[in-house]
């Protein structure tokens, strides 16, 4: 089950402190183009295995003129696809594991709010479970110190093809 608390206090984040940009993320996430969901990690602590970033959600977006026409909304698959990619750069950047961490499931969804062109997406990511090959994230998604989102992500490593 998501905490009821904040994985970490939205209010004491200091959002304007990016510690790995768009290059940064690339070291540990695969997703490119249209499908890189994260603008920068705001916080990272390897041993608890915690993360935060943001999405900042632009007007010409690939999925704004057609979701929804007059009042574009950004998507919850879209937002949980963010959050999975939050936790892929977690739980590899913790274990130095350059193999892709791909989703293997999605568990306790609730959307809170909404999300639209303009906002900022803060993210946030708390491993619950982990092996070598598997890892278990609370995850929320915040909109101006709200809880628009939450979500248990469960990830596995692929195997080398």
């Amino acid at each position: 089950m998501p905490p009821n608390a904040p994985i970490l206090e939205p209010k004491e984040l200091r959002i304007e402190r990016v510690i790995d940009g768009k290059e940064g993320i690339r070291k540990w996430v695969p997703q490119r183009h249209e499908f890189e969901m994260l603008d920068g990690i705001l916080h990272f602590d390897a041993q608890n295995v915690v993360g935060v970033a943001y999405k900042q959600i632009r007007a010409d977006d690939f999925w704004v003129r057609g979701h929804i026409p007059g009042l574009p909304l950004f998507p919850g698959v879209l937002m949980i696809e963010s959050a999975g990619q939050l936790c892929c750069y977690c739980f590899c950047r913790a274990n130095d594991e350059r193999r892709f961490f791909a989703f293997g499931g999605v568990d306790e969804v609730r959307f809170r709010g909404t999300v639209k062109p303009g906002d900022r997406l803060v993210l946030m990511a708390k491993s619950k479970k982990a092996r070598k090959n598997f890892g278990q994230f609370d995850t929320q998604g915040y909109v101006d110190g709200k809880l628009v989102f939450e979500a248990v992500i469960t990830g596995m490593v692929l195997p080398d093809r």
